[in-house]
């Protein structure tokens, strides 16, 4: 017999969930599509090249995708010391997700219009309240 939807612990809901919280936490994208584009980075390569990011939250990322078995980092024991940081093969199985979402990108002007028609609409009921 099927467990009513009601049993089933709201985490379980979705099945896909867990991968979206894994996948699509702010910066991993940028970091794992960086990682991807440009092959293995030091920290600072990586820094520069997203931009937008600060030094904390990178490290933070960093870790958090080499506990997720995302990216390997590999230390250098030179003086000065080395760190390099690398798409791991389970990262690169993500390249057909991310195949995917880049072709339905051709669909962000239509949600930008949907964006404008809605924030019209909500104008219209403002003022006439």
């Amino acid at each position: 017999m099927t467990e009513a939807i009601t049993d089933v612990p709201p985490e379980q809901a979705c099945p896909i969930a867990p991968v979206v919280d894994i996948v699509f936490s702010r910066w991993t994208t940028p970091i794992l599509w960086t990682l991807n584009e440009y092959g293995r980075q030091r920290f600072v390569e990586l820094e520069r090249r997203i931009t937008t990011i600060t030094p904390k939250v990178l490290t933070q990322r960093l870790r958090q995708l080499e506990r997720d078995g995302l990216v390997t980092r590999t230390y250098h024991p030179e003086v000065p010391p080395r760190v390099e940081y690398e798409i791991s093969e389970l990262g690169r199985s993500l390249a057909t997700l991310f195949a995917a979402l880049t072709e339905w990108s051709v669909n962000l002007p239509k949600v930008e219009q949907a964006r404008t028609d809605y924030d019209a609409k909500q104008q219209t009921r403002r003022r006439r309240t």
